[in-house]
């Protein structure tokens, strides 16, 4: 059995604020090995000063790695974490007016300190998570995940498990950590002032002491393994622009087969192979380099022996 708890009467988090000591006091029943901590990433930030005097339009390009999408006055963007947020994060609710707040600057370490501090004071061996909220690309609404994590197994891998029937299990990996973060946020909610949750009855997660895992870092994928590294406008321009410094998010290059289905659906001209090379006889050569930057290849720009041939090479190794 699962159950989460939200304690009340916690009070405003203010800098400098020890956030071990704050959970251990709002509990009203002492933690138990094999618990799961959850802390809010807004206490977090308040704890650790990242209250700014200002607005999310003048901190989101000091918090912004690179532009996934805009649409209206949203933008979207991957963010000094590499997570992909809204605003990158920056959170402008439950502070006084004209202040927001940034996410932690390293949210694995300050979970680490908090369950090393937990430890220290109850004896007590617990998984911490660090929490956000955040949109999801295909669905309506938002829920919390996991942006920081200490002494918990973040990701289950049932690869090379077969279910009841038989059948192999390929890519099965539950984030168990954002599983964790969503759970708590039922009991916490977002205006009853509730920063704390524990969760209990997912003992098998927790690891043992001394070992803190590799954190919830390790969910963020690296850039270029996105399948969506640009929003479907964005990655038109993107495409047409072709600078060098935006093929990264396109991930890896994609087949010749790949790119030869690709021109033929675009230009209705079917590619000829030549060596590793394709040749596209009487196709636009604008069209020609946008499709091979966003499959990672190149359009040749030396002459071609024949008027009205673009040859398309592949990336070098």
């Amino acid at each position: 059995m699962i159950t989460v708890w939200a304690p009340d009467g916690v009070g405003e988090v203010r800098g400098g604020d020890d956030l071990a000591d704050l959970v251990l006091t709002a509990l009203e029943a002492p933690l138990v090995d094999g618990d799961v901590v959850v802390v809010t990433s807004k206490a977090v930030s308040k704890a650790e000063g990242r209250a700014r005097a200002s607005t999310r339009e003048a901190e989101l390009p000091g918090q912004t790695l690179r532009v996934v999408a805009r649409r209206g006055p949203t933008t979207i963007v991957r963010n000094l974490l590499g997570l992909t947020m809204a605003a990158a994060g920056i959170d402008a609710s439950n502070v006084a007016a004209g202040t927001v707040l940034l996410l932690p600057v390293d949210p694995d370490a300050t979970a680490r300190r908090i369950r090393a501090a937990i430890g220290e004071r109850t004896g007590t061996n617990v998984g911490v998570v660090v929490t956000d909220t955040a949109g999801r690309a295909w669905r309506d609404g938002q829920t919390d995940l996991a942006i920081g994590a200490a002494g918990l197994t973040v990701l289950q891998s049932f690869a090379g498990r077969t279910d009841a029937h038989g059948n192999p299990l390929v890519v099965t990996a539950p984030a168990v950590a954002d599983e964790i973060a969503s759970a708590a946020e039922l009991a916490q909610g977002k205006l009853a002032g509730r920063p704390f949750a524990v969760v209990r009855g997912r003992a098998d997660l927790v690891l043992p002491a001394g070992e803190d895992g590799p954190g919830a870092a390790t969910l963020v994928r690296p850039e270029g393994a996105d399948l969506f590294g640009y929003g479907a406008r964005e990655a038109v321009v993107r495409a047409l622009a072709g600078r060098p410094e935006d093929r990264t998010p396109f991930g890896a290059a994609g087949s010749r087969d790949e790119l030869a289905e690709a021109v033929l659906t675009v230009t209705g001209q079917a590619p000829s192979p030549d060596g590793a090379a394709l040749v596209v006889t009487g196709a636009e050569p604008a069209t020609l380099a946008a499709l091979a930057f966003a499959f990672g290849w190149t359009l040749e720009t030396t002459p071609t022996e024949l008027a009205g041939h673009a040859r398309l090479l592949p990336p070098t190794p």
